[in-house]
């Protein structure tokens, strides 16, 4: 309310809001007619039919069932918690079957050509016993 309201009285700021519905005193901005839903259809607008009457109005109980159900599951964190947590189970099970085929295959490589395998393991015994050795020195 801004201070002039207070000198008035509430038919002259209701007159003026009738007016002007979009000025409103204390700087918020009002909006006329219902927020996010349809205003109900005009009298001419209304199906003369009941049937067609009866179709509507199931079909509005659908879409208004459906809104329910999502804005429900938005609000469910916990639920969304389980998900985002079923999901990351699944993501490692996954990658550890992946990596077991992995070593699988190189364990089957290993077992057909054992001499490239033999060879870095020469090589890093060998990198060891020369590194202790410089150690004792």
């Amino acid at each position: 309310m801004s201070p002039n309201d207070e000198n008035r009285s509430a038919d002259e700021v209701k007159a003026d809001f009738d007016k002007d519905p979009s000025n409103v005193s204390d700087g918020t901005q009002a909006t006329p007619g219902p927020v996010g839903v349809e205003a109900a259809p005009d009298q001419a607008q209304m199906p003369d039919d009941p049937d067609q009457l009866r179709q509507q109005i199931e079909e509005t109980r659908s879409e208004l069932g459906d809104t329910v159900e999502a804005l429900s599951a938005k609000a469910d964190v916990k639920g969304q918690v389980k998900e985002k947590v079923d999901e990351r189970k699944e993501q490692v099970r996954e990658q550890q079957e992946q990596a077991k085929l992995k070593l699988d295959e190189v364990q089957q490589k290993a077992k057909d050509n054992p001499m490239p395998f033999a060879a870095a393991a020469g090589a890093v015994l060998l990198l060891l016993i020369l590194l202790l050795r410089r150690r004792k020195s």
